[in-house]
Order: C-alpha cells, then sequence, then structure tokens
C-alpha cells in the first residue's frame, strides 16, 4: 500500500514550487507596483470611454440630422447653408483625396522601409532618410500646405493644377493636395512596415537563402507577404491622417463647396480642379465657422466617422487574408 501511494503522488516540479500558491506573484508585488497597474487600468479604462463617449454622441448627433437627400445632394455655393443642399461634393473630395495620397504614398513608404530595413547602405544616406522621415513626421500640415504650394505654383507643375489667362498657375487641385497628403501618410507607413520586417526572425531569410532565393526575391515572396498586418496598419494610419486634416485642403484644394472640374477630360479634369473634404465642410458649417449650419455640421462629422471605420474594418480585413501559417 504504501509503495502504491508514492507510485500515485504528484512529484514536485521547479515550475510550482510545494507550499507556493498561483497568485504568490501578485500577491508579493511592492505598494508601487499595485498602484502602477491601477494607474495603467484607469488610462485604459478612460481612453475606452472617452472613444465610446466620441462614437455615440456623433451618432446621437448625426443621425438626429442625417437625411438621404444630405448625402445625395450638392452645396450651393452661398454662406448661408441652411438652405443650400447637402455635402455629396465633399465626400466625393474626402474619398478621392483618400485614395490619391494613400495610392502615392503607400508604394514609397513600404520601399523606403525596406530599403532601410534590408539594405540601408550606405549607412550616411540611410541615417539622413531615417532623419528625412522624423522631420516630416513632426512637421505641421500647414508648414507641408504652404511649402506645397510655393512648389506647386511654379510654371514646370502648371500640367497638375488648373491654370488662369496668361498661363498664372494656382497649384491648387487634388493632384497638389493629394501629393502633400501623401507626405503626412508617409512616415507611418514607413514606421509601421519597418517595425514589422525588423519582427521577422533572421532564420527566416537564412531558410529562403538556402533554398536558393536571393534578396529581391526573399523579399516580395517571404518579407513582405509577412508583413502584411504592419503594412496594413501603416496604411490606416495614413488614411487617418489624410482624411482628417484640413490645412492642406485650405490651401491647396480651395475648399470650395462645390468640385469645379478643370476644362477637358472628365477624370483628369476632376484631379486638376479644385473642391473641398468633409473635414472643411464640418467646420465651414460649425459654430466657428460661417456656414451657419451647425445641424449639417454633425450630419457630415458621423459620415466622416463612419468612412474612418470603414477604411479601417476594409484594411484589416485585407492585411489578415491568406496570411502565412508560419508567420503565426
Amino acid at each position: 500500500m504504501s509503495t502504491h501511494a508514492h507510485a500515485h503522488a504528484p512529484a514536485p516540479t521547479a515550475a510550482s514550487p510545494p507550499g507556493l500558491s498561483h497568485h504568490h506573484g501578485e500577491e508579493s508585488w511592492s505598494r508601487g507596483d499595485k498602484i502602477g497597474v491601477g494607474l495603467a487600468w484607469a488610462a485604459g479604462i478612460l481612453l475606452c470611454v472617452l472613444a465610446a463617449a466620441i462614437v455615440f454622441y456623433m451618432l446621437f448627433r448625426g443621425l438626429q440630422y442625417l437625411s438621404f437627400s444630405l448625402l445625395t445632394s450638392h452645396p450651393l455655393p452661398s454662406l448661408d447653408q441652411t438652405k443650400s443642399g447637402g455635402f455629396l461634393d465633399p465626400i466625393e473630395g474626402t474619398v478621392i483625396l483618400t485614395i490619391l495620397g494613400t495610392a502615392i504614398a503607400a508604394p514609397i513608404g513600404v520601399g523606403i522601409a525596406v530599403w532601410l530595413s534590408e539594405y540601408a547602405r550606405p549607412s550616411w544616406l540611410a541615417r539622413a532618410v531615417e532623419s528625412g522621415v522624423e522631420i516630416v513626421a513632426g512637421t505641421p500640415s500647414i508648414v507641408l500646405a504652404i511649402f506645397g504650394l510655393l512648389v506647386f505654383q511654379q510654371s514646370v507643375f502648371g500640367f497638375l493644377s488648373f491654370t488662369a489667362e496668361g498661363n498664372a498657375v494656382f497649384g491648387r487641385s487634388f493632384f497638389t493636395a493629394g501629393a502633400m497628403m501623401a507626405l503626412i501618410a508617409l512616415p507611418l507607413i514607413v514606421g509601421s512596415t519597418r517595425e514589422a520586417l525588423q519582427s521577422i526572425p533572421s532564420h527566416v531569410r537564412e531558410a529562403s537563402y538556402a533554398l536558393g532565393k536571393d534578396k529581391i526575391a526573399t523579399i516580395r515572396r517571404v518579407l513582405l507577404p509577412a508583413s502584411r498586418r504592419g503594412i496594413g496598419t501603416g496604411v490606416t494610419l495614413g488614411m487617418g491622417r489624410i482624411v482628417g486634416d484640413t490645412a492642406i485642403v485650405v490651401i491647396l484644394l480651395g475648399a470650395s463647396q462645390q468640385i469645379q472640374p478643370e476644362n477637358g477630360t472628365p477624370v483628369l479634369g476632376v484631379l486638376k480642379g479644385t473642391g473641398s473634404t468633409l473635414t472643411t465642410y464640418v467646420y465651414n458649417n460649425s459654430p466657428a465657422g460661417e456656414g451657419g449650419a451647425p445641424q449639417k455640421a454633425y450630419a457630415a462629422a458621423f459620415v466622416l466617422l463612419v468612412i474612418v471605420i470603414f477604411l479601417n474594418f476594409a484594411v484589416d480585413m485585407i492585411a489578415r487574408r491568406k496570411e502565412p501559417t508560419w508567420t503565426r
């Protein structure tokens, strides 16, 4: 009986010493540790409460004033926006500018991140590029907008915007605004993509080289697919910056109530013309603006919030699709 009892007795392990409870680590925390954890919990809960308050407040106020006619009617060029139709043109302007800015920033940002992570030669140029990305990230968008206006007003860039009599270049168009919007999105895409590439273990690269793949093939077939989530996160953050910016829209897009295309082909004429986005429309109609239609401002702000949430959801779904099993 004694031998049988000893055979089934659980042996003490190094992971759980005899007499030590599973919660011994938490019980041994100092008062400072407990205060720090409590503050971290409080900060997280406060952030969730603030985010929920914004969403539900805009949901309440937006649905209160939103109507189908506001979404499908064009605004009229009038200071009194209470009787001037809806905000179809600002919605279209937001979508056009977001697509254009992202289409410029995404390939450039991913290319810069790949070069910094996998090559970074010569080293002085890599340091200069890193400093340039940090400078752009810390530069206010109003400064970028003024810089863009000075650049695109040159006659050499006249094909990107509409021109007046005498070939005077205004430098205002969806093309020029999209180029500057790409700058504010670029650091986010570079940072997120670079972090994703650096998180890939080195043995993954070595295994690809052992199979006869060169560096270009390894980047294209192994590293970029494995970094899809990071790239998607950076693109999402960049799109959020583009959608939410106002200074570049006012200076480089004109912030006109309606989209005003240049005479010419339909698509190219629109991209070379001026317009507005939902951010400028919300500001103009807010109590601080001149439109005098706060109800429309709430409705437009709700639509803007819905667009941002939808874009985040769409990019997240793309980032999760066909993920290699070895990256999980």
